[in-house]
């Protein structure tokens, strides 16, 4: 269950930095073909979501 902790945590992370990048709040890294992409928010605001699913999951 410690792995499902470990994918949630990274997945989380990955997820809201896809966010970021994607709403042009994150500029990192410059030539990121993400930055300013509305799509890549929603990809990570997905991933954000079954990241906290899989840390739930852990937790049990």
């Amino acid at each position: 269950m410690r792995a499902l902790s470990v994918f949630g945590i990274a997945a989380l992370l990955i997820g809201l930095l896809w966010v970021g990048q994607g709403t042009g709040y994150v500029n990192w890294p410059q030539s990121s073909f993400m930055i300013s992409q509305i799509r890549w928010a929603y990809y990570g605001a997905a991933l954000a979501v079954l990241g906290l699913i899989l840390i739930l999951l852990g937790r049990r």
